[in-house]
């Protein structure tokens, strides 16, 4: 994998995240559909589509095997996020799942052409 291609699954990933993020800010205490539309959600809506296009450019370098396993890692940090950010508090065996995630995709991104 080029460089080109990690930074675009890295910078993907963390713009997924705050996408993710914005999302659940800007949905929390809505009631009615029309309170759905606000910055927040139009914001993460432009944030996960240009993480979703620097994931379809990796796409058209590299096979969906090496490229999808990527995902994970805005699994981990909408976790992070989570707690930093919103005050969310993990339990020990979610640090435990959040280590296993990134040893499967060390593993995994490592077993390429093998």
């Amino acid at each position: 994998m080029t460089p080109r291609v990690a930074f675009a699954l890295i910078a993907g990933a963390v713009l997924g995240a705050i996408g993710q993020v914005l999302f659940k800010l800007g949905a929390s205490g809505r009631v009615n559909l029309s309170s759905f539309v606000n910055a927040q959600i139009v914001t993460g809506f432009i944030f996960y589509g240009i993480g979703a296009g620097l994931w379809i450019w990796a796409l058209s370098k590299e096979s969906l095997a090496v490229v999808y396993p990527f995902t994970v890692l805005t699994f981990v940090l909408v976790y992070l996020a989570s707690i930093i950010l919103l005050g969310e508090h993990p339990s020990p065996v979610g640090w435990i799942g959040v280590g296993l995630v990134l040893v499967g995709l060390f593993l995994i991104s490592q077993a390429r052409g093998h």
